[in-house]
């Protein structure tokens, strides 16, 4: 089963002891930290919270999904819950900035705005911007003025952070007006991609050999999101210019590619794990998506 952080254990990874600024009253959970806080290497795992994180210094790898993103100058990465992700540093400074927030955080204040309303937040969008010397100055600013909000006695100081924490997304979206033209009006047909997209991304990584997946083919998606297949192969295809099978195919092949090269798993295990009724047709299928069979493309590795 694949594992998911919550906000306490994420806690105890933090190089210092900081307070859970839990609140009792029912607004969800908000916090903001620099980013020497964070641990050296941070586990691929989902998380049950939303993160913000400014990379203002410093080189690293951040592998979310099945992408790896090489962060060489200034950036800014939106976490999803529903995303494995990790950060893998490549040099000893680190700067920055990073806050964490549910999504009752911002449901409880305004139900009008939504994470989920921008395409930085969402399945299969880009979650990487990389800023110029001007956004980053812009975006220190909103941080630390959410640090010092956050450390005040200001009895509506949530309501100001909130605030915040929306001006953090528009001055990415202003950074950059060509995601901002993406955030359109989401229609039937996106709603549907989105939601098979979404998913199909929530049954990886892939932890457990006693966990196989789920949701396999075309028609297993379209009976758990109560279309008929062939409206769900048209309006994927319209959305995406891919077919469904073509998005499920290439996704469990990056699910074999790790799991052989980062486990010790048998290639039956492997293909039982991904559904495949024999490791003869997991073995073709491997070879038709990647252009070795998997014993020699784990051989490779070595």
């Amino acid at each position: 089963m694949q594992q998911i952080e919550t906000i306490q254990e994420f806690y105890k990874t933090l190089s210092e002891k900081v307070d859970i600024r839990t609140d009792s009253d029912g607004i969800g959970h908000f916090n903001v930290f620099p980013r020497r806080y964070c641990s050296p290497t941070a586990s691929f795992h989902r998380r049950d919270f939303y993160k913000i994180s400014l990379i203002a210094g410093g080189t690293g790898v951040i592998h979310f999904a099945n992408k790896d993103f090489i962060i060489d100058r200034p950036g800014l990465f939106f976490s999803n819950p529903q995303v494995a992700h990790s950060w893998e540093p490549t040099s000893s400074n680190q700067e920055g900035w990073f806050c964490l927030f549910t999504e009752e955080f911002i449901q409880s204040w305004d139900h009008s705005f939504s994470v989920k309303d921008y395409p930085m937040f969402r399945i299969g969008e880009n979650p990487l911007i990389f800023l110029e010397e001007e956004a980053v100055e812009d975006i220190s600013y909103i941080f630390h003025k959410m640090i010092q909000e956050i450390n005040s006695d200001y009895i509506y100081k949530y309501s100001k952070l909130r605030n915040y924490l929306q001006l953090l997304v528009h001055e990415a979206l202003k950074h950059h007006p060509e995601i901002g033209l993406r955030n359109k009006q989401v229609d039937a047909a996106h709603r549907i991609t989105y939601r098979f997209l979404e998913l199909l991304e929530n049954q990886f990584p892939i932890e457990n050999t006693d966990m196989p997946l789920k949701l396999r083919t075309v028609q297993d998606f379209a009976e758990n999101l109560s279309v008929h297949e062939n409206h769900l192969n048209n309006v994927v295809k319209e959305v995406t210019a891919k077919n469904p099978s073509q998005h499920i195919a290439y996704r469990i092949a990056e699910e074999a590619k790790a799991l052989l090269k980062n486990t010790d798993w048998t290639i039956s295990e492997i293909a039982y794990s991904l559904r495949f009724e024999y490791p003869s047709h997991f073995t073709s299928f491997f070879k038709k998506n990647t252009g070795l069979p998997p014993k020699e493309y784990r051989n490779h590795l070595l």
